[in-house]
């Protein structure tokens, strides 16, 4: 039996199988390297958000990490939810791929924003990179919920935290002229 024979179960648009289970963590990790790649840049994040002015409404510095870890996880659980359906047609087929390329590409900048805001202390490049951002996991979340709803549903906690983070880069940079 083939491996993609094996990775399909009958009368289901999934697939299924070890290979299923195989892809899930390499999505999980895909989106990890994503934070990993960013952590580098933010290997002294740390310091600056301690001596950086904020907003009243900012979170303590542990936060960033347990939430941010969730959420990578959270990510490759979605991403694997539209990898592993079989499409029912070409517009679901486009969604998918169209989706899967989005997810890719908005790790990218996931990673680039650490960087521009921590490590190069360029606030208005990271305030308009991090909007880019959210359209882009706005628009991949739509190709999402075309393929798989509940892929979609598991973007929703990060599209949230990044509006979030969206709101306090702006205000951090503000705040801060100067420094960022």
């Amino acid at each position: 039996m083939s491996t993609e024979a094996s990775a399909y179960t009958p009368g289901s648009n999934r697939r299924s199988g070890s290979s299923a289970w195989f892809a899930l963590v390499g999505w999980i990790v895909l989106a990890g390297i994503a934070g990993a790649l960013g952590g580098i840049a933010s290997l002294n994040a740390r310091d600056f958000y301690a001596t950086v002015v904020k907003p009243d409404w900012a979170p303590p510095g542990w936060l960033f990490g347990p939430v941010w870890s969730a959420l990578y996880v959270s990510m490759g659980i979605a991403a694997w939810l539209v990898w592993r359906e079989r499409p029912a047609g070409a517009d679901e087929l486009h969604a998918r791929k169209r989706g899967l390329q989005l997810f890719v590409l908005q790790l990218v900048f996931n990673a680039l924003w650490t960087w521009l805001f921590f490590a190069w202390r360029l606030g208005a490049l990271a305030f308009v990179e991090i909007v880019v951002m959210w359209i882009m996991i706005a628009v991949t979340i739509w190709q999402f919920a075309r393929v798989c709803q509940w892929a979609a549903w598991c973007m929703v906690p990060y599209i949230a935290w990044v509006s979030f983070a969206a709101a306090l880069t702006w205000a951090v940079w503000h705040l801060n002229p100067g420094l960022l």
